[in-house]
């Protein structure tokens, strides 16, 4: 393996051949990239071809060559061109953490004390910015599989492996928090640095907001795959039907005569487009501007149209059993909280509304929900339509948890 002797040495490597690295970077998705393209671009100057070569900035297979990995790793790390999700990271990081935490309590040199401080600094830093990336990362990966993958049972495993990857996420938000507020409470309590405080209050607030994304990137994988289960069951009803017709037994096995002879509606409607979301800066593009316009106008006309209905078949055709949960409507409960809450105050204008934790304990979902996934619908109402209530000063206990009690503005 070949050691650079300098930071100049590697600033003059990566200078004389900035053309072709560039080239490589851009390319680096493409399975190969030929030796003699390569050459051209360092208008076939074959030694300091070689020399890169002999470096390890590239590497050659036969007559292909590709970018080191170091260098990829570097390209991608400073242009934040890597949609890689890397938890394995941050759990290092918070690792590291411990041990300096552990080696400035033990440690007696001031300088050396200090010497640790700014290697946490460093580390706390590196955690935010990591953990910022990784989201950014797992939510283009979800609208990427879920919009780009050909083949369901593909589609399907991505979603559900970036959904672990967005719990790790979570566990790891989770421990650093435990780390800041419980755990190293020693350190703290003696590393009095106003540097450092800014840098945990800036990391906590970047946390929090992590958090909030990760429950927008739990909706959408919820959403997606409902969405991708509603269209597996179509296509099974449709493969149904085809199968039946070819065996001549479509109109024997399924009530298709009286549908069609009570049905009257146009053939060909047509099926609603799916809702992608477009990027801010071509919304505010001048290219934007007539879509923009012609749905604003298609709004304004729009007229519901009852979706035909599908023949009927038996029970044993049409049993299947539910793959995903049910998405829980947070608009909805939040409206019914709301509205329960106003009928009480115009019965009783005295009487004291229910609290938003109260009400979710008790709320007849029409699905099983335990106390522990309400208690986290509690915490997600809060951080997605805290507008529409007031936190009050009082706190609540419910069981072994302690709560904010809020109400309705």
């Amino acid at each position: 393996m070949y050691i650079f002797r300098s930071i100049h040495e590697i600033i003059n490597t990566v200078a004389a051949a900035r053309g072709l690295l560039t080239e490589m970077f851009e390319k680096r998705k493409i399975l190969s990239f030929r030796y003699s393209d390569a050459l051209a671009l360092l208008k076939d100057d074959e030694n300091r071809l070689k020399l890169l070569i002999e470096k390890e900035v590239i590497h050659q297979n036969g007559n292909f060559v590709e970018l080191d990995a170091r260098f990829m790793d570097f390209f991608e790390l400073l242009l934040e061109a890597n949609e890689e999700i890397n938890t394995a990271v941050i759990d290092e990081n918070i690792e590291y953490l411990h041990e300096l935490m552990d080696y400035y309590l033990k440690e007696r040199i001031a300088t050396r004390k200090a010497s640790y401080v700014r290697n946490i600094k460093i580390t706390f830093q590196k955690i935010a910015r990591t953990t910022i990336r990784n989201i950014m990362n797992l939510q283009t990966s979800i609208d990427n599989a879920f919009k780009h993958e050909p083949t369901y049972q593909i589609k399907i495993a991505k979603l559900e492996n970036l959904d672990k990857k967005r719990i790790n996420i979570q566990q790891l938000i989770d421990t650093t928090e435990n780390l800041i507020l419980h755990e190293e409470r020693q350190f703290f309590q003696q590393a009095t640095d106003d540097e450092l405080n800014r840098i945990l209050l800036e990391l906590r607030r970047e946390l929090q907001l992590s958090a909030h994304s990760l429950i927008r990137a739990q909706q959408d994988i919820i959403n997606y795959l409902n969405q991708i289960k509603s269209q597996v069951i179509l296509v099974e009803k449709i493969r149904r039907v085809k199968y039946l017709q070819d065996q001549f037994e479509l109109r024997a096995k399924s009530n298709l005569a009286e549908v069609l002879e009570r049905e009257h509606s146009i053939l060909l409607e047509g099926t609603a487009p799916s809702s992608f979301k477009l990027s801010i800066n071509y919304l505010n593009s001048d290219e934007a501007r007539p879509i923009i316009l012609k749905v604003m106008k298609n709004l304004q006309h729009r007229e519901i149209i009852r979706s035909n209905e599908a023949g009927a078949f038996s029970d044993e055709d049409l049993a299947s059993q539910s793959m995903y949960q049910e998405t829980i409507s947070l608009e909805e409960t939040v409206g019914n909280y709301i509205q329960a809450q106003t009928e009480a105050m115009w019965k009783d204008a005295t009487a004291q509304p229910e609290d938003l934790f109260s009400f979710l304990m008790r709320y007849p979902f029409r699905q099983e929900v335990s106390e522990e996934e309400r208690t986290t619908l509690f915490c997600q109402i809060v951080s997605l339509y805290e507008s529409q209530f007031r936190i009050s000063e009082e706190f609540g206990i419910y069981k072994n948890y302690e709560y904010a009690r809020i109400y309705p503005i």
